[in-house]
């Protein structure tokens, strides 16, 4: 059964569907749904254990943020599939979160995500320490017989420097993919989607992803930190460079783990490069502080 077969058969429409592939997924297959007068999106993806992906995992996050209000609510699950209320609206582009007043609205939601989704949060709940998932994913791409396994001894060090640098941890429970593409604007307000990789860890792992992802300024970080801690210093500084760092070199170990095992129609080989200059320039400016 091919995916849209799989998509036009669930049992939650109320008659016949148009279903149409909704592009810009990297991990998973996504469809567009009219049903009737109702539109949704329809995920389909099984756990991914080379990403840690697990789904009853990503279905306890979408419902608990659709109570906090950051998400769309979830209408339909079955093992595989996702079905979520559409949002009309925009995705949002890296140049998008880097105005001001969009970068708010983001921080906004960020924010809520960690402060009010674990009060509705129910059943088991998975970390996301980002050191496992990077010494995680050297194992894999040496199983694989990665053409970047040149490289991984050196991540694979420069990634201790940095754990050693974040130190202590303040515990929330975070997004952990803030990448442009999951954040949506509907005109009035901004919506925060795709939680396969939510989980508790620092919220320092979030606010320095959204910096890596989305090219953020060292005046906007800046002021990012000073609303989400209300006060910064050197040493909180320096914990966040180095956990921004590592939240590219995740991104990019992410890559070079796809371009083993993803069969999506992606140039996972040019994603790998452009974010392995991030990190570089990430662990640059930790090292300067």
């Amino acid at each position: 059964m091919t995916p849209l077969e799989k998509v036009k058969g669930l049992a939650c429409w109320q008659g016949p569907v148009e279903a149409v592939p909704l592009g810009g997924g990297i991990t998973n297959v996504n469809f567009v749904v009219q049903d009737g007068p109702r539109r949704a999106v329809v995920r389909i993806g099984d756990d991914i254990p080379v990403h840690q992906i697990l789904r009853f995992n990503e279905l306890a996050a979408s419902r608990a943020a659709f109570e906090a209000g950051v998400s769309p609510a979830v209408l339909h699950h079955e093992p595989g599939v996702l079905v979520i209320d559409f949002i009309p609206g925009r995705t949002m582009a890296a140049a998008d979160l880097r105005q001001d007043e969009v970068l708010d609205q983001a921080l906004d939601l960020v924010i809520k995500v960690h402060r009010e989704m674990p009060k509705y949060l129910r059943g088991a709940s998975l970390t996301f320490w980002v050191f496992h998932v990077i010494r995680d994913y050297a194992q894999t791409l040496r199983e694989g017989r990665s053409s970047h396994l040149q490289a991984v001894p050196g991540l694979l060090a420069e990634a201790e420097a940095l754990e050693r640098a974040v130190g202590p941890i303040e515990m929330v429970f975070g997004h952990n993919d803030l990448l442009p593409a999951n954040f949506l604007h509907d005109g009035v307000r901004m919506w925060l989607v795709d939680w396969d990789y939510a989980g508790w860890g620092s919220p320092l792992f979030d606010l320095g992803g959204l910096a890596a992802n989305n090219g953020l300024s060292e005046c906007q970080e800046q002021q990012m930190l000073q609303r989400y801690y209300g006060a910064l210093d050197k040493g909180l500084m320096r914990r966040y460079l180095a956990m921004k760092a590592a939240a590219a070199l995740r991104e990019t170990m992410w890559s070079m783990v796809s371009e083993l095992h993803s069969d999506l129609d992606f140039d996972y080989a040019a994603y790998t490069a452009a974010n392995l200059s991030t990190y570089r320039s990430a662990l640059d400016a930790w090292r300067q502080v």
